[in-house]
């Protein structure tokens, strides 16, 4: 069993621009899973709490990871997700807060 984990390729901090950051927020799945990722801190596709099925979970983690908005680790057969919270606040202060305050409860339609 190989224990190795290996985060998958992201916009350094630097190269996180803010119009890609709000593009991947403006849709409403991203958005609900960036809501779930910020209220549960890591998670796979399978396991957060979105009305959509894993592989479209996937897909919207894939952007939101080019954005910068999360990073994403290999381990074992798994891909954990994390916001990048602490990055996007040093990059655009007051932003992802901001964003989450503004549409509590956001969840897409199926």
């Amino acid at each position: 069993m190989n224990d190795q984990t290996t985060e998958l390729p992201q916009p350094d901090l630097d190269g996180i621009d803010v119009s890609s950051v709000l593009a991947a927020l403006a849709d409403p799945v991203r958005l609900a899973i960036v809501r779930e990722l910020h209220r549960v801190g890591e998670s796979t596709c399978a396991a957060l709490d979105v009305p959509v099925n894993a592989s479209t979970v996937s897909h919207h983690l894939h952007a939101l990871r080019e954005a910068g908005v999360v990073t994403t680790r290999v381990v074992g057969r798994t891909r954990p997700s994390h916001l990048r919270a602490d990055d996007l606040q040093h990059r655009f202060p007051g932003l992802l807060s901001a964003i989450l305050e503004a549409t509590p409860g956001v969840r897409p339609t199926p």
